[in-house]
């Protein structure tokens, strides 16, 4: 792709990102779109060896879908759940391979569907979670780590000094993946699994 046509692409990710902050604040955490350094980071954790499928959500503008793919998931092995119907919309005309779920991610034994008795290689989470009450946060990782072999990771996105999931409120590893400079604001990302 040229440079002009990635100007435009980014351009018109932001300007949806932005739209959609205005209209819910709650469920986009910040006014740009996760950077694809960042989005890179959370895609390094994915086993592509492993043959599993991969659980994604949040994938707003799909910068993070985007890193998927590029580290040799199949589309047909990508499910990724998105709340915002303007984003899933158009997720589904850059991405018509993905399994694509409009739903909530706080609700994902309906969400899911078809792919509820699934066992993913590991999930990739693009949620504001600190948007959300910590008991809510705590019960949302809970789940998706059931829904991955023990020792895979669960890797989330955030603009906090600290885990939106506290190690001491839960029963499982908590640790820092990542620190990202180059993401507006900077992020950090967390990793939870469960011993392997």
């Amino acid at each position: 792709m040229n440079f002009s046509r990635r100007l435009t692409r980014r351009f018109d990710e932001e300007l949806r990102f932005f739209r959609s902050w205005m209209d819910g604040p709650r469920n986009v955490g910040a006014i740009l779109p996760t950077s694809t350094i960042a989005a890179r980071s959370m895609a390094s954790v994915i086993n592509p060896e492993s043959g599993m499928p991969v659980l994604e959500l949040g994938p707003g503008t799909g910068v993070i879908t985007r890193a998927i793919l590029a580290r040799g998931i199949d589309p047909a092995q990508l499910v990724s759940v998105e709340f915002c119907s303007e984003f899933h919309a158009r997720l589904k005309l850059d991405h018509p391979a993905v399994n694509l779920i409009l739903g909530n991610a706080f609700e994902l034994g309906t969400a899911l569907g078809e792919f509820a008795a699934w066992k993913f290689d590991c999930v990739i989470s693009g949620i504001p979670l600190l948007n959300f009450p910590v008991e809510d946060r705590v019960r949302l990782v809970d789940d998706l780590l059931d829904r991955v072999p023990a020792g895979r990771p669960v890797v989330q996105f955030s603009y906090g000094l600290t885990s939106p999931v506290p190690a001491r409120l839960v029963d499982f590893e908590v640790s820092h993946h990542d620190f990202v400079m180059r993401n507006v604001p900077p992020a950090r990302l967390w990793l939870y699994r469960r011993p392997g």
